[in-house]
């Protein structure tokens, strides 16, 4: 049985030898949310909805290492009272409030 999607909050920072490449695919993902360029960053701020966040984490660096191999994605998903930290594909910790 599949999990129940939920409302995950993303704030996350990109970087890549080829920004010019990663920005569209970032845009697409986070379709209404914010991709703020800063320096050789982008600030990614977006609501989206999954059934986890390491799913939806998977999903993106996914997307943007498909267009530039030298990516690395710091992110924080965040649903309800719990708060997940990657690093790439992998999950640093875990914060429940």
């Amino acid at each position: 049985m599949p999990g129940r999607a939920r409302s995950f909050s993303l704030s996350a920072r990109v970087d890549s030898d080829r920004p010019e490449a990663v920005e569209a695919v970032l845009r697409s993902f986070v379709g209404k949310g914010s991709v703020e360029r800063e320096g050789h960053e982008f600030v990614v701020k977006a609501e989206m909805d999954g059934v986890s966040a390491k799913d939806l984490n998977r999903s993106l660096l996914s997307k943007l290492r498909s267009v530039e191999k030298r990516t690395r994605l710091r992110a924080e998903w965040t649903s309800g009272k719990t708060t997940e930290r990657y690093f790439d594909y992998v999950l640093k910790k875990t914060i429940s409030a």
